[in-house]
C-alpha cells in the first residue's frame, strides 16, 4: 500500500488529515464521511489494522524504516499530523463559528452529508433483501441515537478511556458521530473543549518558559484526564481498524448499506433548525458542569419560516453538497492522472 507520494499528495493528506480532525470535533458529523468521499478510506483502514504483533516486533528490534514501509507510515504520519493540527487551529475556529453562525454552520454541514449520501450510494448497484434491511437497520440506529438524552460529565478515568474507544469509532466508521456520542456520555466539553484547551494552554506556558501550571491542580487532572482519553482513542483505533478490515473483506455489500443508513440517520442530528435545550434545577436555574457550564439535555428540532436566514441556510446547504462534488470530482481526476 505504501507508494510514492509527490509533495502536492503530502500537503493534500494533511489538508484531508484537518478536515477529518475538524468533522470529528463537531457533534453529528463523522470524520470516516470524509475519508470515505475523499477516496482513502479503505487505505486508511488497512493501514491503521497494520499496527499489530508483527509492527511491534519491528519497532522493538529497531528496523524502524521496516516499521515504517510495514504500517504505510507516510500516509498515517501526514494525516495523523493534520488531525492534530486541526485540534489547535480548525476545530477552534469552528467552535468560534457554532457560537456566533451556528445555522449556517450546521446548514453546511446538513449539505455535506447529503452529498456523501449521494456518492457513496450513486455507484452501489447490489440491492436486495439483505442490503436493504441493513440500510434500514443502521438508519434506525442513527435516527435513535439522535434523540437519546446526554448523561452528566463524569472524570473517572476508566470511563475516559472508555469514551476514547467510543469516540474514535467516527473515524472509523462513517456515519457515526464519535462526538455526539461524547454529548451522550455526558463528556464532550470535558474530553474536546476543556483538555484540549488546557493542553493548548500549557504548551503555550511551556514555550514562553512559565511552568507554573504544574501547581495548577484543575490543570494538571485536564491533563490526566486528556492522556487517558487519548490512551482509549489509540486502542479504538487500532481495534476498531482491525474489526472493520475483516467486516469490509468478507460483509462489503451489506457494511456498505449499513454505512448508508448511518448517515441518513445522522441527519437528524445535524438538522440546522433546533433550539438547545439546557438542564435545569426545580428553580428553574441551569445545571451546571465541574467547569460551570451549562449542560445540554436535548435539541428540539423545528421546520424554518421563509425568511432571508432560512434562504440564506438552504444556501449553505447547497454549498456544502457542492464541497462533497468537489471532493468527488478531485479523487476522479487524481486517480485518472495516477493510471
Amino acid at each position: 500500500m505504501q507508494s510514492t507520494r509527490t509533495l502536492r499528495d503530502r500537503i493534500f493528506l494533511v489538508i484531508k488529515g484537518l478536515a477529518m480532525g475538524a468533522a470529528n470535533k463537531v457533534p453529528g458529523v463523522s470524520g470516516g464521511v470524509v475519508a470515505f468521499v475523499a477516496g482513502f478510506y479503505e487505505e486508511f483502514i488497512y493501514s491503521l489494522q497494520r499496527v499489530n504483533k508483527t509492527a511491534f516486533k519491528l519497532l522493538v528490534n529497531g528496523r524502524f524504516k521496516s516499521f515504517i514501509q510495514y504500517i504505510n507510515g507516510r500516509f498515517l504520519g501526514l494525516l495523523i499530523f493534520g488531525m492534530v493540527v486541526s485540534y489547535f487551529s480548525v476545530s477552534k475556529i469552528l467552535d468560534y463559528l457554532i457560537v456566533n453562525y451556528e445555522l449556517y454552520v450546521w446548514s453546511a454541514f446538513f449539505g455535506m452529508i447529503i452529498g456523501s449520501i449521494y456518492y457513496i450510494s450513486k455507484d452501489f448497484g447490489t440491492w436486495n433483501r439483505k442490503t436493504i434491511a441493513a440500510l434500514i437497520l443502521g438508519a434506525s440506529a442513527g435516527i435513535s441515537i439522535s434523540f437519546l438524552d446526554p448523561a452528566t460529565e463524569n472524570d473517572n478515568l476508566f470511563f475516559v478511556f472508555f469514551c476514547g474507544i467510543i469516540s474514535v469509532s467516527g473515524m472509523t466508521l462513517p456515519g457515526f458521530s464519535g462526538s455526539f456520542i461524547l454529548i451522550l456520555l455526558g463528556n464532550y466539553v470535558l474530553l474536546l473543549v476543556d483538555s484540549v484547551n488546557a493542553l493548548y494552554d500549557t504548551m503555550a506556558d511551556i514555550f514562553s518558559g512559565n511552568f507554573n501550571f504544574v501547581k495548577d491542580a484543575v490543570r494538571m487532572r485536564l491533563l490526566k484526564v486528556l492522556g487517558v482519553f487519548t490512551l482509549g482513542s489509540v486502542a479504538g483505533l487500532v481495534s476498531f481498524s482491525h474489526l472493520l478490515n475483516y467486516i469490509l473483506k468478507h460483509y462489503k455489500n451489506i457494511t456498505m448499506a449499513t454505512i448508508v443508513g448511518f448517515i441518513i440517520g445522522s441527519l437528524g442530528v445535524v438538522w440546522p433548525w433546533k433550539k438547545t435545550i439546557y438542564k435545569t434545577t426545580e428553580d428553574g436555574s441551569y445545571l451546571l458542569d465541574s467547569t460551570g457550564k451549562q449542560i445540554i439535555e436535548n435539541y428540539v428540532r423545528y421546520f424554518p419560516e421563509a425568511n432571508t436566514q432560512t434562504f440564506l441556510a438552504i444556501a449553505y446547504i447547497v454549498l456544502g453538497i457542492l464541497v462533497v462534488l468537489g471532493l468527488e470530482w478531485y479523487g476522479q481526476r487524481t486517480r485518472r492522472i495516477k493510471s
